[in-house]
């Protein structure tokens, strides 16, 4: 009987996110392919350190133990290794002790084409020509960026936040500030089209089915009034009075919420984060994924106006 992937919540990970390889890839630099091959041989049996997503997935597995009977959700390995140089990856996703059984070993090529074939909501890599090449065919996917991470054994709780305007939604509404940067002339265009939903945005599929899965924590808690919520969610923008009401009228046309909103008002995010503590956390404005987020993983979605490199044009 086939394997219905298209009914669970997946997440495409690279091997350069989920482990920290910055050694085997500076072999790999130094070296050439041949003599990377017979490091990652000789080391196979060396466990990879973890990577920036690492605390994330971790926790995204999690979900299924606590619904064994629906196990929504899956985590698929994409690797540009071979299968021969990607067994030390797998070994050290054993040694985790990660649910993690499917991966695509593509031999130096770049596996984002096969995104939509596992039904992946998400691609998170390092490799930012990667994920530019899957936006670009709009394939969800974000690019892991270098940060310290700390991951609580004893925390079970995932915690995910997303910026709105070019992650959630897409970038009308950036592209109207960015016209003259603008923020009375962007207040005013948010403000004219307030009930009128934004489309989604890269990564709103994501979002909206863990805004769904939140539907079984409140089934448990109805079950069980002692039943601790293990996923929370929340939406950081830079937005405030009076653009914020188009963000509740999109959310609210689609069905979902977050658990928690924070309307900045150009504040700097990281006070926010510094609170919240997300084990992931989606911008597409590297401006504010640079800011002192302390060790908080971030991933940055290079996605619309904001990210529009020389010359791309419009």
């Amino acid at each position: 009987m086939a394997y219905p992937i298209e009914h669970k919540l997946v997440i495409g990970v690279a091997s350069s996110a989920l482990f920290d390889l910055a050694e085997s890839h500076q072999v790999y630099l130094d070296n050439g392919p041949e003599e990377y091959r017979k490091y990652q041989e000789t080391h196979i049996d060396t466990v990879l350190p973890r990577g920036v997503a690492f605390p994330f997935i971790r926790r995204f597995l999690n979900i299924n133990k606590h619904y064994p009977r629906q196990s929504p959700v899956e985590v698929v390995l994409f690797s540009r290794n071979s299968p021969e140089t990607g067994l030390r990856v797998m070994h050290s996703i054993a040694h985790y002790g990660l649910d993690i059984s499917r991966a695509a070993f593509m031999t130096g090529k770049s596996p984002y084409p096969y995104l939509p074939a596992f039904n992946a909501s998400l691609f998170l890599s390092a490799n930012e020509d990667d994920v530019r090449s899957a936006l670009a065919c709009n394939y969800p996917a974000g690019l892991v960026l270098p940060s310290r991470t700390e991951d609580d054994e004893n925390d079970e709780e995932l915690r995910v936040a997303f910026d709105f305007d070019g992650v959630i939604a897409d970038d009308e509404a950036e592209t109207v500030f960015k016209r003259n940067n603008d923020v009375d002339e962007f207040h005013a265009h948010e403000t004219l089209n307030v009930g009128t939903p934004h489309r989604p945005g890269p990564l709103a599929d994501l979002f909206q089915k863990l805004a769904t899965m939140q539907r079984l924590e409140e089934k448990a808690q109805r079950r069980d009034p002692g039943y601790k919520k293990i996923l929370r969610i929340a939406i950081i923008t830079a937005r405030n009075a009076p653009s914020h009401e188009r963000v509740v009228t999109t959310l609210k046309s689609w069905g979902v919420a977050a658990d928690e909103t924070f309307f900045l008002g150009g504040m700097d995010k990281s006070r926010v984060l510094a609170v919240f503590k997300p084990h992931i956390f989606f911008d597409d404005q590297l401006s504010h994924l640079k800011s002192a987020g302390g060790t908080i993983p971030m991933v940055h979605v290079p996605f619309g106006i904001a990210n529009m490199r020389a010359g791309d044009g419009l």
